[in-house]
């Protein structure tokens, strides 16, 4: 038993316990998580060595630590506590996440969290779509600029635009072009299709996508049916090294509209999945600007565009490398730590 006692002391012993800790070879480091290769910003975070685990007598010691030590302000676990998490109204022993994506595109990921053992019986999965897809202004135009080659390229950047150059590919498929997707999702999406994938880069990002590309000489030809709300990184990055870029805007993304019921279960989300900037905008405008969720995004792209819109930093997860494994980690890292501030 330990007297009650002045926070000094109490921190006094508090350094004892994490010298014993440093003698287990335990490593305690503050502000960020990286877990299975995961980034996850965070106030705080213990980070573990792979081939240094915490042995079963220091596991113990850490218990014991946080069960008589409340008051330090230290929280060691595989992950802190969020100190803004506690304004998350949970009204059940369930977690409510909302997934964005367009109609239709939500059944990979809700089908993951259900198969997943950790989160299947902790959450309650909504439905509610923040985007739409219609044709952009250059659409028309697509079948005949692909026939019109010869192209060295054709960047793919998402599993849309997959659809859109399949909904064209007939032209070329006897003679097919080079195709660049962007990441896994885009590729398999492709496939789908029946278009073989030449080249997927390192990181599935515009930006690794440009630097990684082999040119081919200067003024290769490259074909980018992209969205109209697409930013200009990828085809600025392939220019700046040599490459002749010709955008086409094939489509474009919309927010989509709720019913009055659609409105009335987002009160309920503690968690909302983001896949793009335009879900981001889609679920704002249609919550009123509600930024006060936990903004679980595939990457780091629809992070940063949260930062954008000011969203609380520490109510941001997302996983080092964008895909869909790493989007259930974020999930299911954001669940613990709300299952973990309301107890």
């Amino acid at each position: 038993s330990i007297e009650k006692g002045s926070r000094s002391k109490q921190i006094k012993l508090w350094n004892s316990c994490v010298t014993e800790l440093i003698v287990t070879r335990c490593q305690i480091k503050r502000h960020n998580i990286k877990a299975n290769a995961l980034s996850f910003h965070r106030q705080e975070a213990l980070k573990v060595s792979e081939t240094e685990k915490m042995s079963r007598g220091s596991l113990v010691l850490l218990l014991l630590i946080i069960q008589i030590l409340p008051c330090v302000n230290c929280f060691i676990a595989t992950r802190t506590t969020k100190s803004t998490l506690h304004t998350l109204a949970v009204t059940s022993d369930r977690i409510t996440v909302a997934v964005t994506r367009e109609d239709g595109k939500n059944r990979k990921l809700i089908e993951q969290i259900e198969n997943n053992e950790i989160l299947q019986n902790q959450v309650e999965i909504l439905e509610l779509p923040c985007i739409e897809h219609a044709s952009g202004p250059d659409y028309d135009s697509l079948e005949e600029t692909l026939a019109s080659g010869p192209w060295d390229y054709v960047a793919v950047t998402s599993p849309e635009a997959a659809k859109v150059v399949a909904s064209a590919w007939d032209v070329v498929r006897d003679n097919p072009i080079p195709v660049a997707a962007v990441g896994k999702a885009t590729e398999k999406a492709l496939e789908k299709y029946g278009i073989p994938v030449t080249f997927v880069p390192s990181k599935a990002t515009a930006e690794t996508l440009a630097k990684e590309l082999e040119l081919k000489g200067e003024g290769t030809t490259l074909l980018y049916p992209a969205s109209a709300r697409a930013k200009e990184t990828l085809q600025n990055g392939l220019k700046a090294r040599g490459f002749a870029v010709t955008r086409l805007n094939t489509y474009d993304t919309v927010t989509a509209t709720w019913t009055e019921e659609q409105r009335e279960q987002a009160k309920r989300v503690n968690i909302v999945c983001f896949a793009s900037p335009s879900s981001i905008k889609g679920w704002l405008l249609n919550t009123n600007n509600n930024k006060d969720v936990v903004a679980a995004c595939i990457g780091e792209t629809s992070a940063t565009a949260c930062r954008g819109h000011s969203w609380v930093e520490s109510q941001i997860y997302f996983p080092e490398s964008p895909g869909i494994e790493g989007w259930i980690d974020a999930i299911r890292f954001a669940v613990e730590d709300i299952k973990v501030s309301h107890k």
